[in-house]
């Protein structure tokens, strides 16, 4: 089993100034790359038999937009949109997050179908709900929002109401879209935990 070190250390090795950032939070381990580096990189995680990330269990979009207003600490500032890779290595038993901060006004990454093939729908995901482009993806259309669907619902900017519905019109005989009827609300969340809550030991 590969711990932690031995990944740090051999990714150090090899990516040189290609890695901008490591750190482990909770035994887990987090590498956090530059986009221009990201197939170069992948390649090296699946291919090199240290890593042998031979899955990707997840790639998710990431908008840090606002990320710690109103904390009580220092926040680093950070680019607004990222991808977040997490990978398996069944041969060594090890798990891994890879993290990629992209340009705010053109969020573009290279595409990993390639290297793994399970990011085709990951990287459609991520495009149809952050607006993310995964540059040599094949296929790269939306997947969950309707045809002609218009922004990104995960992007922190877009209304929680939407900004249009669509119903039935019996006189038309077809779906409508219309402007939403619903009036604007703010959520407010029941239960609100302290920071760090969940870390001490009962």
């Amino acid at each position: 089993m590969a711990s932690n070190e031995v990944i740090l250390a051999e990714a150090k090795n090899k990516f040189g100034g290609n890695l901008s950032k490591a750190r482990t939070y909770k035994s887990e381990l987090t590498l956090d790359i530059d986009r221009v580096a990201v197939l170069e990189v992948c390649r090296e995680l699946h291919d090199n038999p240290v890593f042998r990330f031979e899955q990707l269990i997840d790639l998710c979009g990431v908008d840090y937009s606002d990320y710690g207003r109103g904390a009580p600490y220092p926040v680093e500032s950070r680019p607004r949109f990222a991808v977040v890779y997490h990978l398996l290595s069944v041969s060594n038993n090890h798990r891994l997050r890879v993290r990629v901060f992209l340009d705010e006004n053109q969020p573009k990454v290279d595409s990993v179908v390639g290297i793994w093939r399970a990011a085709d729908w990951f990287e459609r995901e991520a495009f149809d709900l952050f607006g993310i482009i995964f540059e040599g993806h094949s296929d790269l259309r939306r997947i969950l929002t309707d045809y002609g669907f218009i922004g990104h619902p995960f992007r922190k900017d877009f209304p929680l109401t939407g900004r249009v519905e669509m119903r039935y019109d019996p006189d038309k005989g077809r779906v409508i879209y219309q402007p939403v009827s619903i009036e604007p609300r703010t959520l407010v969340p029941r239960v609100i935990r302290e920071e760090e809550f969940g870390d001490r030991n009962p």
